[in-house]
């Protein structure tokens, strides 16, 4: 049934058609709902797939790498190996630096604490830097003679301290202070005499002489002094052939030593100079120096060496030379020179015709400081045997001395010095 209906509706219609009414054209546009409905579906999945066709995809990284060339993946696998390497390394070295940051610290803080032991010192006797043991071996003391015969002397360029006063008959004579060298040639070792053993205890030295005065014998044994007497100490001593007598006889400082030993005379005890740093003055104002002393083959005279801050000797009008065993000459040039006034008399003749000197060297009297190419005036004093002899200046200050050797001459009267 519902077949013929349809088909009913497909045959024409046999009815006439009615007419139509005169209604006003629709615009060419328009469109039913229907039409629109079925445009709008018809678009939408056009729009749908231009979208998605515009809309771009996510890459796949995994797929992107599986992509990779091998020599790509070869490449990305070392330097991530390099990476790791770095960072490795870097820490590494961050950890360590400050590890040993720490332990430095550490280290530093402990040498605060540990206070380490000087290898030198100022020496007791001339100011120069020694080994710690210098300054406890004993002082020795070496007369030396100063007669023309006796000319060149060996070892008076080493001594620390020499001591210079007329002894007789015009001529000089030196004691030789030895501490911190040791010299292996020294001589001619000549007599003993009072000021230059009172000189010597001061610092509380072991004397090297031959023979002596009959006052300076005397006072050896009563004032205690070390004594290292040739006359009965021989072996220590030597008698060259070279020079006649009595200007033969020389030592050194090892046989004394060796000698002082055997007496028990191992240290001296003794207040050394106050010593300074050297200064030398940028225009020297004194530098000459000239000391009258007996006859005119004995009068001193010094030329300040400003180059070397030193005072270059002579005597007798001739450079002053200090002769070693090899025959190799060395000026003698100290680096303070000392002038003072010490009372003076002449002695009684005695028995040998000798006139011996008396210097009055337990008291006080002016000195003469000359150093770093200038002059201080002040006064020497000296108060027993056994003390110390002393400098102090206008003001009553101790002088500071520079550091070397130090030449003290002994004179009458003060215009026996004279300088420029």
């Amino acid at each position: 049934m519902f077949q013929d209906i349809k088909e009913r509706r497909r045959r024409p219609s046999t009815m006439p058609t009615p007419a139509k009414p005169d209604i006003p054209s629709a615009p060419t546009n328009f469109k039913t709902p229907e039409q629109v409905a079925e445009t709008e579906e018809k678009a939408k999945p056009e729009v749908e797939t231009i979208a998605l066709a515009e809309t771009p995809k996510k890459p796949n990284k995994i797929k992107r790498i599986r992509k990779l060339s091998k020599k790509n993946k070869i490449i990305i696998l070392v330097s991530i190996v390099v990476l790791v390497i770095i960072i490795g390394v870097g820490s590494w070295f961050i950890y360590s630096h400050y590890h040993n940051s720490r332990h430095a610290a550490k280290t530093v803080s402990k040498a605060k604490v540990v206070t380490l032991a000087p290898t030198t010192v100022a020496s007791t006797l001339s100011g120069l830097p020694v080994a710690l043991s210098v300054n406890r071996r004993p002082v020795t003391g070496v007369m030396i003679e100063n007669e023309i015969d006796a000319w060149p002397q060996s070892g008076l360029d080493q001594a620390g301290v020499v001591f210079e006063a007329l002894a007789e008959g015009g001529i000089t004579r030196f004691l030789a202070l030895y501490q911190d060298t040791q010299p292996s040639y020294i001589g001619p070792v000549r007599s003993a005499r009072p000021y230059y053993i009172s000189w010597c205890m001061g610092f509380d030295c072991d004397y090297a002489h031959v023979g002596g005065s009959p006052d300076a014998l005397s006072d050896i044994t009563a004032w205690g002094v070390k004594d290292l007497d040739e006359f009965y100490n021989g072996d220590s001593y030597t008698r060259i052939t070279s020079r006649e007598a009595p200007h033969n006889v020389y030592t050194s400082i090892t046989s004394l030593n060796s000698l002082e030993n055997s007496k028990g005379y191992t240290t001296s005890n003794f207040q050394g100079f106050p010593r300074k740093v050297a200064a030398p003055l940028k225009t020297p104002t004194t530098t000459t120096i000239n000391l009258t002393l007996g006859t005119l083959d004995y009068n001193v005279s010094y030329a300040y060496d400003a180059t070397n801050n030193i005072y270059e000797r002579s005597e007798g009008g001739q450079a002053m030379m200090s002769i070693d065993a090899n025959g190799d000459e060395t000026q003698i040039a100290p680096k303070v020179v000392i002038a003072i006034v010490v009372p003076f008399s002449q002695g009684a003749l005695d028995a040998s015709d000798a006139y011996y000197s008396n210097y009055a060297v337990i008291g006080s009297g002016a000195a003469y400081v000359f150093q770093d190419g200038g002059l201080s005036i002040g006064t020497w004093q000296k108060t027993s045997n056994a003390s110390q002899i002393t400098f102090t200046d206008s003001q009553g200050q101790p002088l500071r001395l520079d550091p070397g050797q130090t030449w003290i001459t002994a004179l009458t009267n003060s215009t026996e010095v004279t300088y420029n």
